[in-house]
């Protein structure tokens, strides 16, 4: 698959809500959030609280999303918030090719750290092993942070000039 990055489109709105649904692991109030970031760029184009990728595949569909943003009171750590791939496209580098990219665009913002936040739950393994295949260590657990039984995992990853994911 040929995987090609650009800048978020309101007429992606509609295609990124259906591919969060599709996914099979976000609660609707996880999608509802991610809405309203994607909203909220729509709506500022200027803004630099958030920012986005969108991949294409074949045909120019939709192969998924990223975005991230530099974490406030930091000096160059950054939030890969949503990181996302349709699930036709799983397995053929469309995710890999949003990560990649997103973290070179914080480096090139003067990033030097990047955070990734997930769940312990059985849904999110592909997820973690993802994080873990582009070198991510999980550098902090908080037990039963979204739920009894549901843990926030923290994965980082430094993000030298020299890296190449």
């Amino acid at each position: 698959m040929d995987i090609r990055m650009r800048e978020l489109r309101l007429k992606d709105r509609p295609v990124l809500k259906a591919l969060l649904e599709g996914a099979g692991v976000f609660r609707p109030e996880e999608i509802e959030v991610a809405m309203e970031l994607i909203d909220h760029a729509l709506a500022k184009p200027a803004q630099t609280d958030y920012a986005f990728l969108v991949a294409e595949g074949d045909d120019d569909k939709v192969a998924g999303y990223a975005c991230w943003g530099a974490t406030p009171c930091t000096l160059g750590t950054f939030d890969l918030y949503w990181i996302a791939a349709d699930p036709a496209c799983h397995g053929k580098g469309a995710g890999h090719a949003l990560l990649l990219r997103a973290e070179e665009e914080m480096r090139r913002r003067g990033g030097r750290l990047c955070v990734i936040e997930t769940s312990s739950l059985p849904q999110y393994e592909p997820a973690r092993r993802f994080y873990l295949r582009h070198g991510y260590k999980v550098a902090a657990e908080i037990r039963d942070f979204y739920a009894p039984g549901d843990h926030r995992l923290i994965f980082t990853r430094a993000l030298g000039e020299d890296d190449e994911g």
